[in-house]
């Protein structure tokens, strides 16, 4: 199994995009209300702001809910950004044992680890099958089994997100070592007027389209 990223839906652009004038209205606007030209241009202006100054804090407002399959080398990683979160993942606490190891690691990993890895997840099963074992013995080479999975293993989650965390992780990550931090990026560019919003870029907007989708999949 290799890295792979999949948009579930993407939600509260036109929203998000209305609420990005609220700071200069005396009162507040019905989000449910089509969005302007003008609505267009501010989002594009203070997505060109950089990421931190607090400009372009609608992006928050913009939901992303995606399924993510990333090898554990890369999840450690993942995990330091505050607003990437877990809604539920796959877990090697209660399936370990379970998963054909081989084929859930990247390709890149070792046939001597996955070989060795392989013997003692058969060791561990063939000791629970038996009558009367020890658990005690059973603990400790679950433990072994824990400790040593190849960093290479993929793990899945549904995970959910927002434009402005997406922005910040892009521009941390385009010129990582890691190829799935490029592909990840790519993901980025797929969503709808990601570089548009997240970065001001001069990209053409389909007024009609924004007015007309409350959710994109």
């Amino acid at each position: 199994m290799e890295f792979s990223v999949k948009t579930n839906f993407v939600v509260g652009i036109r929203e998000s995009i209305i609420a990005a004038g609220n700071a200069m209205r005396v009162e507040m606007e019905d989000k449910s209300r089509p969005i302007s030209e003008q609505d267009l241009k501010r989002g594009k202006v203070l997505g060109k702001n950089a990421p931190g100054t607090g400009h372009a804090n609608f992006l928050h407002g913009i939901v992303v809910n995606f399924e993510l399959f990333a090898p554990l080398y890369m999840w450690k990683e993942i995990q330091r950004y505050h607003f990437l979160e877990f809604v539920s993942s796959q877990s090697t606490m209660h399936r370990l044992t379970k998963f054909d190891i081989k084929s859930q690691c990247v390709s890149d990993t070792d046939e001597v680890i996955l070989s060795r890895y392989q013997e003692l997840l058969d060791n561990y099963n063939n000791y629970i099958a038996q009558e009367n074992y020890d658990k005690r013995q059973s603990k400790k080479m679950w433990r072994t089994l824990v400790a040593s999975l190849p960093s290479g293993f993929v793990l899945g989650a549904t995970m959910t997100t927002n434009y402005d965390q997406l922005r910040t992780i892009y521009n941390q990550r385009k010129g990582h070592k890691l190829k799935e931090w490029h592909k990840f990026n790519e993901w980025c560019e797929s969503l709808p007027y990601f570089k548009q919003f997240a970065f001001g870029e001069d990209l053409d907007i389909n007024l009609d389209e924004i007015n007309s989708q409350y959710m994109w999949r």
